[in-house]
């Protein structure tokens, strides 16, 4: 989906914070609709979302206070998520457009988290008193508690402990692995992967993992997607290619592996966390 076209809207809002952590990591709290319940709630709006790490395409439903005892509900459609930032468009509400864009840009620092807002108004003169003397003290309450929130889900994301995938491509395909446990994801698809170990750097856990849970070896490529929040920790998706004269990958600890398409990997039942990272992989794929 393309990026909202500024030059539809009338009215704009800019709000900027610095954090204390990457944009890899500051965009995995953008993914997590925890984080955004918790800072609209804090202004006595409400969230709901399709699942607990948005992507691309998923529309949330907001419940916006607008006076006490007055809600006016709102849909938005997230259009871009990445670890550059994130963007959303208006679905349905009460504006005839509105638009939000999240821009991450490292500094020396952290990352710098800057919001853009725009909107159209309706009802002319009136529609822009209502807009001066409501709607954007809304808005800058919101962003404020945004702010606090992604600051302090960010610095802790930072730290906390990693769990890492491998998004392994061979000819326009990525290795699915089915999982055998918990129950809960018990036949779910999944990247192969697992906690990096004290003192174990994160590529090596990926070549550690692969071998233990595929009987393979594999070379790591780089870092892919935004950190995504989970229970254990940190989740990091390294893209990674099968080693020279390396076995053919099989299901050590899954009850089965198979290479999949980009066509094929869109109608798989991913767990949730290898969801958020389907439209980098989709790219991935489309690259190679």
């Amino acid at each position: 989906m393309s990026e909202p076209d500024a030059a539809a809207y009338g009215a704009v809002l800019h709000s900027g914070v610095l954090v204390h952590a990457q944009p890899r990591t500051v965009a995995g709290v953008l993914r997590s609709t925890a984080a955004a319940a918790e800072a609209l709630e804090r202004g006595g709006h409400r969230f709901t979302a399709p699942g607990e790490l948005l992507v691309e395409g998923d529309v949330v439903r907001l419940a916006t206070r607008v006076l006490p005892g007055l809600r006016i509900p709102v849909r938005t459609r997230v259009t871009r998520v990445d670890a550059d930032g994130m963007a959303s468009v208006l679905a349905t509400g009460p504006l005839p457009a509105l638009a939000h864009v999240v821009t991450l840009t490292p500094t020396p620092l952290g990352t710098c988290v800057c919001d853009e807002l725009r909107w159209t108004s309706p009802f002319g003169p009136l529609g822009r008193l209502a807009d001066r003397l409501l709607l954007r003290r809304v808005l800058q309450v919101v962003l404020a508690a945004r702010a606090e929130v992604l600051t302090a889900r960010a610095e802790r994301l930072a730290g906390a402990a990693a769990v890492v995938a491998a998004a392994v491509v061979r000819d326009g395909r990525v290795l699915a692995a089915q999982r055998v446990r918990p129950p809960a994801l018990a036949g779910r698809w999944e990247l192969p992967g697992g906690r990096v170990e004290v003192g174990e750097d994160e590529p090596a856990a990926v070549v550690r993992e692969c071998r233990e849970e595929l009987g393979t070896e594999v070379v790591v490529d780089g870092r892919m997607s935004t950190d995504v929040p989970i229970d254990a920790g940190v989740l990091r998706v390294y893209q990674a290619r099968l080693a020279p004269d390396a076995p053919e990958p099989r299901a050590v600890d899954h009850v089965a592996v198979r290479w999949v398409a980009a066509a094929e990997a869109t109608s798989l039942n991913w767990v949730d966390a290898d969801r958020a990272v389907l439209a980098d992989l989709l790219l991935l794929l489309d690259g190679t």
